[in-house]
């Protein structure tokens, strides 16, 4: 395993869930961090508590030019650009009879545009060191269709078709592309915000908490650099799809 102390990581989605579990346990690691997200003031409170090694950056990934202005920030600040995790993600279940285009719309230009703007803003300065790592946020949607959140489901699809392409393309530049697909997560984006409900999906073993998808996130990006995991699923350990 390869140390990540002083690594450089923009983390996108990264106000609450996934994307905060993993900014503190990545803080924990040494890694200096990037914080983007729409909620500026969630940010901001979250890097207070990491410290100095933390630089808020409100990015709405929607917009290309709050996109490139993140990354251009990230090397002004830290000098350089070693991980991107396009973590930055919606969530809507649903009958498609029932449901919103217009949504659906917005559900797409998050999960799926948003992890294209910024790997494609990210990737000159990859490319230029001739290392680092884009780890996108998929979901276990993304390798089975779920009937019930189809819209979901299809982003994720599209994602996993990205990554798998977009690492052939630049593995031979020395730059890894891998995809972290979790099943169920007790977190806001699933509609669990009390602590003894996130205590109760884990204890059913119904759920896994975003704190477990920060440790496999440390365990990919941890791997000697002759090693990419293309894929990780992880689900909870009841979850049966």
């Amino acid at each position: 395993m390869q140390s990540l102390s002083g690594k450089v990581v923009i983390i996108t989605g990264a106000s609450s869930g996934i994307g905060a579990a993993t900014a503190r346990r990545l803080a924990a690691e040494g890694c200096k961090l990037v914080l983007a997200a729409r909620s500026a003031e969630k940010l901001a409170a979250l890097a207070a508590e990491i410290g100095p090694d933390a630089l808020a950056v409100p990015t709405d990934v929607t917009v290309a030019a709050e996109v490139a202005r993140l990354v251009a920030q990230s090397v002004a600040h830290f000098g350089r650009v070693d991980v991107l995790f396009a973590n930055a993600g919606i969530y809507i279940p649903g009958q498609v009879s029932e449901g919103d285009p217009d949504a659906w719309a917005q559900l797409v230009d998050v999960n799926v545009n948003g992890v294209f703007r910024c790997a494609h803003a990210v990737l000159p300065h990859l490319l230029a060191q001739h290392s680092g790592d884009i780890l996108v946020t998929s979901s276990i949607s993304g390798h089975i269709d779920i009937h019930w959140e189809p819209i979901y489901s299809a982003s994720k699809h599209a994602v996993q078709t990205f990554v798998h392409t977009l690492r052939r393309q630049v593995a031979e530049a020395g730059i890894r592309v891998g995809s972290l697909a979790p099943g169920r997560v007790a977190n806001e984006l699933w509609g669990f915000h009390e602590q003894s409900a996130i205590d109760a999906q884990i204890a059913a073993h119904a759920s896994l908490r975003s704190e477990d998808v920060a440790e496999a996130v440390v365990f990919m990006l941890a791997q000697p650099s002759h090693v990419t995991i293309r894929d990780l699923v992880m689900l909870p350990q009841n979850q049966d799809l």
